[in-house]
């Protein structure tokens, strides 16, 4: 819930409740919460490498 501020690298961009960034956590990043609080979920891999996250199970 509420609104997330990602400075990454050059950009400057605003998150809203339900969407997602997924970017090298080797670029230079902040967070930052508006007048309202924020509810964040971080997921981390090993050594900065990326993630994936699959919602469904693959199929076989």
């Amino acid at each position: 819930s509420g609104r997330l501020r990602l400075l990454l690298g050059e950009h400057d961009v605003t998150l809203t409740a339900g969407e997602a960034a997924e970017f090298d956590t080797h670029v230079p990043h902040a967070f930052a919460t508006g007048a309202e609080p924020a509810e964040v979920l971080c997921l981390f891999g090993p050594q900065g490498e990326r993630m994936h996250v699959r919602a469904r199970p693959a199929s076989r």
